[in-house]
């Protein structure tokens, strides 16, 4: 891994979660959407008068994601 980039290996990783994420929704009934989601379940309300800020997170880890993070792993080694 020396020389190469982390930034790219992070760009790699995140196409990976959605692309993984994505493959997985196209076939709800398989283990690939298979998953948890963790978060805030209503999001947290800033109302300072003239401004409302929202604040909210929720991150859903399936199958899908999961593999293509691998696969994103493995192309990012081989590049």
């Amino acid at each position: 891994m020396k020389g190469k980039n982390n930034w790219a290996c992070f760009l790699m990783i995140l196409a990976g979660i959605v692309i993984g994420g994505f493959i997985g929704s196209l076939f709800p009934n398989t283990f690939l959407n298979f998953g948890q989601t963790f978060g805030m379940e209503t999001p947290l309300i800033l109302n300072l008068g003239i401004l409302v800020i929202t604040f909210g997170l929720s991150i859903k880890i399936t199958i899908g994601s999961i593999l293509g993070i691998i696969i994103a792993i493995v192309i990012f080694r081989f590049l």
